[in-house]
């Protein structure tokens, strides 16, 4: 070994051994109070929905920072499916359950579709020079600029005329709700995907091809697992976008048991069931669970999957 290398061994030894030095709280302690600021900020609104949850009072002008009247009949309510009237004191059947369970349903299923959907494409585009490749790429990022609810009319009527073709895509179908939701997502995923696989370099791909490797075998062996923190954070979009989509839906879906969870709550505030804002928002406290432990679980991908996203276009 040489005296250069042997210096340098020496010096990664030592730098191993420094603890390292923590930045003192009068140097930052502008971020911790801004911190402390979004934390609240972000807060509020779950708090208030939890004291709502556990209030007996059913009026929104009635809840307060804290329950004045502790309670778990709303979550009692919700979970058996039956929603008092408070106005009447009739029962009125809300399957909660049944919304939720759809919910994840057309959640999931979209989600797995969007990510493997938009690999395909943001691999193609990222990869692969065709004719009408840059085309491409901008008629997707044009579509992206107009929002969905200008489609409403469009989407009911294409799903109506196709409905009375094929049975399994019409009206009142999820099989029809989750291919809306899938046209809806694909552009702005497919972006941002094209600009994670850009980060990976071609050389690998070039290395496995001249090893035999097929070009499936390089996407899904070589490539896929590379951009891992980009199909978390795709996925994560879609499951979210999807649970709290509520305008398509409702045009789509016309039935009570094949509602989604957003359409099912609205009628927790609508004339039918009455002013049920405890119900409401103890509904609500529950659909947030798995929304928040997916975001738990993927969130370690992120971060890392929205910037070395952004590094290229």
């Amino acid at each position: 070994m040489s005296t250069v290398d042997a210096t340098i061994e020496r010096a990664e030894r030592v730098a191993r051994r420094a603890p390292e030095q923590r930045a003192r709280l009068s140097d930052t302690w502008w971020r911790h109070l801004v911190g402390i600021a979004a934390a609240v900020v972000s807060l509020f609104p779950v708090w208030f929905m939890a004291s709502a949850a556990f209030n007996r009072d059913q009026s929104v002008s009635g809840t307060s920072f804290l329950p004045t009247h502790f309670t778990l009949q709303n979550f009692s309510q919700i979970l058996h499916n039956t929603v008092v009237d408070q106005s009447s004191g009739s029962r009125v059947d809300a399957p909660y359950l049944r919304w939720l369970l759809n919910t994840m349903f057309v959640s999931i299923s979209v989600a797995i579709f969007t990510v493997f959907l938009s690999a395909l494409a943001a691999y193609a585009f990222s990869r692969f020079r065709f004719k009408g490749r840059r085309a491409g790429m901008l008629t997707l990022l044009l579509i992206q600029m107009f929002p969905s609810i200008l489609l409403v009319v469009a989407i009911y009527l294409i799903i109506l005329n196709v409905g009375s073709i094929f049975g399994f895509l019409g009206l009142n179908t999820f099989s029809a709700l989750i291919l809306v939701y899938l046209g809806g997502a694909m552009g702005v995923n497919t972006w941002l995907m094209k600009g994670f696989f850009d980060t990976v370099p071609s050389e690998l791909d070039e290395s496995a091809r001249v090893d035999g490797a097929t070009a499936g075998q390089i996407f899904w062996g070589v490539v896929m697992p590379l951009v891992t923190p980009v199909l978390a954070v795709v996925g994560l979009i879609s499951f979210i976008t999807v649970m709290n989509e509520f305008v398509i839906a409702s045009a789509i879906l016309q039935t009570t048991h094949h509602f989604t969870l957003p359409v099912g709550m609205h009628q927790f505030i609508d004339k039918q069931y009455g002013q049920r804002w405890g119900a409401f928002s103890a509904g609500a406290l529950i659909a947030a669970i798995p929304a928040a432990a997916l975001f738990m679980a993927l969130q370690k991908y992120i971060v890392g999957g929205l910037t070395q996203g952004a590094v290229k276009g």
